[in-house]
């Protein structure tokens, strides 16, 4: 994030040496981050966590999990210091810290870590975590500060799963059940103020369990979903640092010598849902009709002006180990397009596609181009204008297309199971595919590289073939910062450093 033309890559596109160079980190000073997706619904219960301001702000900044994800994208030890598995991947045992306490003073305990899991799992859990943890079985205090893990099937991807932000450790209630309504956790940050949708503002954790860190004695999370008032508020020195940088007014900020812009390919991905247990949506014609009726290269380049690549309705992005590029290339096609809506024996169609700006950054643009797109298909879309605010409450998941900004999982089985199995909390698409759950479980219990790959790619074809996700576009986390805000190599799978630039970062 830089003035005149200062650019900072995620470790995919540039390497480690060529990044900006910043001063040591030291402590001391406040900083105001902007984020574009608060609600007033918003809550400090882990399960209910789905839009970026409450992964960034509760997930990462007030609270930890067992792991977390590293700058480079490994699952590291976070309030575990270590984790083994045995052979056939079915237990994993955890070792927690000496000495972790939670804000209030209170240790940290392996009963602590039990309930904290417990609270997105069973029946009548609504957990947006609950999919993650229906593979473990049992889940006991092996003494010594160890918690074991015993799953259903093996699981190679586990460090990397309980590493979510849903899945953080809090206070167990005495008699059971989870103390989350205080806003005491572990993390480097203490809640100070707390206004949903509005703000959050916190303190330094002296008691923090990384030495050094956190850096800021102060940081403050604001909520402003509109793009020129996150711009103009950056300019005038109102907030330090702003996701999703407007695209058109690059420019302007890299002319700022206080300002350096970030790029960082992630694990995002842009795409228009269709809800595959509605018609005309649960015909797979239709949907094919549908996913070669769009110009995503077009797309990229108008509506994003080139800052993603175009993807191939396949939602695991290049740098997921086992991504595959399936074939054949969804590319526009216009007689394809006819073909498979003839093969639904249709000559026309008619679609509502919502969205907001809040969807993900220009996705009015990107619809309003499919709209053009499409017709000379014989598809007629109306594009509908929601409201940003209530998008993700009131629209998303309950309008049959829309469009839909997802940060990505680290590994195909979260993903997978977060996002596209049957059962799936995320499952916009309501797409049910009993071979596609069948692999899934197949795939995290294989040891073997070249059968898991053979597992994961067989997955994706089906996605690419069947599925109701037109993924647009692999897109880039652009941001943009004060000069005066310090930071290493910025993390390249989640949003905001991993969702953990309040702990990583510092001022210069």
């Amino acid at each position: 994030m830089g003035g005149v033309g200062a650019l900072v890559l995620g470790a995919s596109l540039l390497p480690v040496g060529m990044r900006a160079a910043h001063a040591a980190p030291k402590q001391g000073g406040s900083v105001r981050f902007a984020i574009n997706d608060g609600a007033q619904t918003d809550s400090l219960d882990p399960a209910t966590w789905q839009n970026s301001f409450t992964q960034v702000v509760f997930g990462g900044t007030l609270c930890n999990a067992l792991t977390e994800l590293a700058a480079d994208g490994t699952a590291s030890p976070d309030l575990a210091e270590s984790f083994s598995a045995s052979d056939d991947l079915k237990v994993w045992t955890f070792k927690l810290r000496q000495n972790l306490q939670f804000h209030d003073g209170k240790p940290v305990t392996a009963n602590d870590v039990i309930e904290s899991f417990r609270h997105h799992m069973g029946p009548s859990s609504s957990s947006a975590a609950k999919a993650l943890v229906e593979g473990i079985a049992d889940i006991k205090d092996g003494g010594d500060d160890t918690i074991v893990f015993t799953l259903t099937g093996g699981n190679a991807d586990f460090p990397y799963l309980v590493s979510d932000c849903h899945l953080v450790v809090l206070p167990a209630k005495d008699g059971g059940g989870l103390d989350w309504a205080r806003g005491v956790a572990t993390g480097p940050y203490i809640i100070e103020d707390s206004q949903p949708g509005v703000s959050v503002r916190m303190k330094r954790n002296p008691n923090y369990h990384k030495p050094g860190q956190p850096y800021f004695d102060t940081v403050e999370f604001v909520n402003i979903i509109d793009v020129a008032a996150r711009t103009n508020a950056l300019l005038t020195g109102e907030i330090d640092y702003m996701v999703d940088a407007d695209i058109k007014t690059l420019k302007l900020l890299e002319r700022n010598a206080e300002i350096e812009i970030s790029k960082v390919s992630g694990l995002r991905h842009f795409s228009f849902s269709m809800n595959t247990s509605v018609a005309p949506f649960d015909n797979p014609d239709v949907r094919m009709a549908i996913k070669y009726a769009i110009d995503r290269e077009d797309i990229v380049n108008k509506a994003f002006l080139g800052n993603a690549k175009v993807a191939n309705d396949n939602p695991v992005a290049p740098q997921i180990a086992f991504a595959v590029n399936p074939e054949p290339v969804h590319s526009y096609d216009i007689e394809k397009a006819k073909e498979h809506l003839a093969k639904a024996g249709l000559t026309s169609l008619a679609l509502d596609l919502s969205v907001a700006e809040t969807a993900f950054p220009n996705a009015i643009d990107a619809a309003l181009l499919f709209k053009e797109h499409a017709a000379k298909a014989g598809i007629e879309i109306n594009v509908i204008r929601e409201a940003d605010d209530g998008y993700w409450d009131n629209v998303w998941q309950h309008k049959p297309f829309v469009g839909v900004d997802w940060l990505g999982k680290p590994t195909c089985d979260s993903l997978f199971t977060t996002t596209y199995a049957s059962n799936a909390p995320w499952n916009d698409t309501a797409w049910k595919n009993a071979r596609f759950d069948e692999l899934l479980v197949l795939g995290r219990a294989e040891p073997d590289t070249a059968k898991r790959q053979a597992i994961y790619a067989e997955m994706q074809q089906l996605l690419h073939d069947d599925g109701g996700a037109l993924v647009i576009a692999y897109a880039l986390f652009i941001d943009a910062m004060s000069k005066k805000i310090g930071h290493g190599p910025i993390g390249n799978m989640l949003q905001c450093d991993n969702f953990r630039m309040a702990e990583r970062w510092w001022l210069a």
